[in-house]
């Protein structure tokens, strides 16, 4: 099967859920994480569901489901325990182009919720199509065990000296390695990431005129002593490496590394 991934942005979009027993919660909790505007139609409701409504954090109307329901929502879940019910609502959908997931009916459903690994604004998703929801979960569990808790600290970072590069630099190779040389982390500590040292070191050296204030930020220390132009850069961290178990020390030629990225296609 084909899928196209995609990440949607659902603040203030109006959402339904058919359906507020266990099967559905976790689906009625991730849209409200996403910020939609959330309505519940069913006749049975969960504690949760009903603490939700209470809260005002849904809208809740206990009754059966009317097929004018969907009009005017954004996107659906069916999830109620009465197939019959669900295929309703997918049909439903069907005509009026609406995106709709019957939970735990593959055939019946335009999308489908991934297992979800978060740090932040990082966020990975992983989905098996409906083949396998058991063996998302085990890898979402994997993935999580494995990266450091402080990737969503370091990635606003990350984006703040982005924003910062992009205003020292114009378009072009010198911005590009740059860029690949901040996202070198590995599995850094959050006090000094070498990465970071490297980039800065490399603005200082080559552009201390255009933004001095990059090299001045007191939260990412450098030393005063930036790599000669062409030479080696020696990255030392006493970080854990996913598959290594011990600490890590490699070298970095611009060079290398420009016809690396251009060999994996990874140049921005």
């Amino acid at each position: 099967m084909s899928l196209f991934p995609i990440f949607l942005k659902l603040t203030g979009r109006r959402c339904l859920v058919v359906g507020a027993g266990s099967i559905a919660e976790s689906k009625i909790q991730s849209l409200l994480d996403a910020d939609a505007d959330v309505t519940v139609v069913a006749t049975r409701i969960s504690a949760q569901v009903q603490r939700q409504a209470e809260n005002g954090e849904i809208k809740l109307h206990l009754r059966e489901f009317v097929d004018s329901d969907l009009d005017g929502n954004f996107l659906v879940v069916a999830g109620t325990d009465v197939p019959e019910v669900n295929r309703a609502v997918f049909a439903g959908c069907e005509r009026r182009n609406i995106l709709v997931n019957a939970i735990d009916d593959p055939p019946y459903c335009d999308y489908y919720f991934p297992s979800i690994v978060k740090r932040g604004d990082l966020l990975i998703a992983i989905s098996t199509a409906g083949e396998s929801p058991a063996l998302a979960q085990r890898l979402r569990k994997e993935l999580n065990a494995q990266l450091p808790l402080d990737l969503g600290p370091w990635l606003m970072e990350l984006g703040r000296l982005r924003r910062e590069v992009i205003g020292m630099e114009p378009l072009g190779e010198p911005r590009k390695m740059l860029l690949h040389q901040l996202a070198q982390r590995e599995v850094c500590g959050a006090e000094a990431c070498p990465s970071r040292e490297m980039a800065r070191a490399h603005a200082r050296q080559h552009y201390p005129q255009r933004n001095p204030q990059l090299m001045e930020t007191q939260e990412l220390r450098i030393s005063n002593d930036a790599p000669p132009e062409g030479q080696n850069v020696t990255l030392v961290t006493n970080a854990v490496p996913l598959s290594e178990g011990h600490g890590f020390s490699h070298a970095i030629h611009p060079d290398e590394e420009k016809a690396a990225l251009a060999a994996e296609g990874t140049l921005p």
